[in-house]
């Protein structure tokens, strides 16, 4: 075996630190909602073909050099509907949100933007636009990455802290730490805490995202079928959590997916749920970053 292997499978094993949460909490409890409509593969944004992914029509195919009118109704209704309907149900129970927001979509919806900054919400980046970055050559990923940086400064005022670009290449890792401001990275699914990459020239914070816990799992073919079995596992996922004392759980949402009526109410309850208990810290994942960075400085 080679001595020299690029992945850490070891971690932080049987020992894991103290978080320390505020208020002595024995879980962060962090809810993401991804803001990727308008930014999706489309012949109308000079993509080959129409948006696959993630949606109602389970195992679509790419309609190549032509528009899906079908699809493009189903993430419609993500930006017109399904994100105001999560936004009421989390703001009339007081709890925070992190945006992973697609740059161009984010431009394409002023009112939605102007809503998350009113409630107080995070708006981290998930790329300039919402596409399989995998075989994207190097450099215009790089490019693609400044582009985001600039467009969501423009469009919200700010630069974005945190970043997740979700269909990540074998690069990206390494370009969002040369570029160097983002408080914290997200493309990592592989701890319940926080940790540090320091693979690329700099100690780069990662806050690890979660694909189980996440309503992507309604429009898969392995997945949930209705509410009730999304809401059990976020239930357990929870209280397993919980149990165990110093971790933290992620939620990820999209304005399309849990948006719907059927779908909302699961993720209503599983609020209610988690605000039963009183030693919670519910936070935006900015937040959960700059406490990981104050009580375990790089």
């Amino acid at each position: 075996m080679s001595p020299v292997y690029p992945r850490d499978l070891v971690g932080y094993g049987a020992h894991p630190p103290d978080p320390h949460w505020p208020g002595g909490a024995r879980i962060a409890v962090q809810f993401v909602l991804n803001y990727e409509e308008g930014g999706e593969n489309s012949v109308l944004h000079g993509d080959a073909g129409s948006e696959a992914f993630l949606s109602d029509m389970v195992g679509a195919q790419s309609h190549k050099g032509a528009r899906s009118m079908a699809m493009e109704s189903l993430y419609e209704y993500g930006s017109r509907a399904g994100f105001w309907r999560l936004r009421r149900l989390f703001d009339e129970r007081q709890v925070p949100v992190t945006i992973f927001g697609v740059a161009t979509a984010l431009e394409r919806n002023p009112a939605a933007v102007e809503a998350m900054l009113k409630s107080d919400w995070e708006i981290a980046s998930h790329g300039l636009r919402w596409i399989d970055y995998q075989t994207i050559p190097e450099a215009v990923e790089r490019d693609h990455i400044a582009e985001a940086v600039a467009l969501h400064k423009r469009v919200t005022g700010r630069r974005p802290f945190g970043w997740y670009q979700g269909r990540t290449s074998p690069n990206t890792a390494r370009l969002v730490a040369e570029e160097g401001g983002f408080v914290y990275d997200a493309d990592s699914y592989a701890d319940d805490l926080p940790y540090y990459d320091r693979r690329h020239g700099r100690a780069q914070l990662i806050v690890p995202y979660t694909l189980d816990a996440n309503d992507m799992k309604m429009v898969a073919l392995n997945g949930f079928t209705e509410g009730e079995q999304f809401f059990c596992y976020l239930r357990d996922t929870f209280d397993q959590l919980h149990r165990e004392g110093g971790r933290m759980m992620s939620v990820g949402l999209h304005c399309r997916i849990a948006g719907k009526p059927g779908r909302a109410l699961a993720v209503a309850r599983f609020l209610d749920h988690v605000l039963s208990r009183p030693d919670v810290w519910l936070a935006r994942r900015v937040d959960i970053a700059r406490h990981w960075l104050e009580r375990y400085p790089a």
